[in-house]
């Protein structure tokens, strides 16, 4: 079988959905390469900083790796930007749901909420509220994201520092992006699981 029989999802039979299901586990494991090449699109987006966005992130992501912070850190700083490219309007909760199967709720929350923190660095010359991350005051993570963004987002525009390359990170991308980290199939199934 090449493609199945029904064109409603409610026809489908079994056989089918067992043919899709091993179409989709193959999908799946090459999620690695399609976030390599979504990180290398980086590159050419929005100009006018001294550095790319790819660079951006490898920067911080360097930072974290000599800084000995955990593959969970490292993995959401170098993919914190990763939205930028589709969803200019709202790429901290894309990069956020992208590494949602993939990271704690801690790191999940910092993601979708790190633009906001990191508007505490500019938005006063911009006309906007530089305290606007105050509204989550409250969240058990907030000293995270602060500090999230002050060392290894606000920070990372410098070109002179000796970022690791991409290929560096491949292997840990790899291994990262393998599996979900939630076993629980109720979970999963938020995430797309059949």
């Amino acid at each position: 079988m090449d493609k199945v029989n029904f064109i409603n999802m409610e026809d489908g039979t079994a056989d089918e959905y067992a043919f899709l299901d091993a179409l989709e586990d193959e999908y799946k494991a090459d999620l690695p390469k399609r976030l390599i090449s979504a990180l290398r699109n980086l590159n050419a987006s929005l100009s006018g900083y001294q550095i790319s966005r790819l660079e951006h992130s490898l920067q911080g992501a360097t930072r974290a790796y000599h800084a000995k912070e955990s593959i969970e850190m490292i993995m959401a700083i170098l993919f914190h930007d990763i939205g930028d490219e589709l969803a200019p309007y709202s790429h901290s909760e894309m990069a956020a749901s992208l590494l949602r199967p993939f990271v704690s709720e801690k790191f999940y929350w910092i993601i979708k909420h790190h633009g906001a923190f990191q508007m505490y660095y500019y938005a006063h010359h911009t006309g906007g509220d530089r305290d606007a991350r105050e509204v989550f005051a409250d969240s058990p993570w907030y000293e995270d994201a602060i500090q999230f963004c002050h060392q290894y987002d606000q920070n990372c525009f410098d070109p002179e520092y000796d970022s690791k390359p991409l290929e560096f990170f491949v292997p840990m991308i790899n291994e990262f992006f393998a599996r979900p980290r939630v076993d629980d199939p109720e979970e999963l199934a938020k995430y797309g699981k059949r």
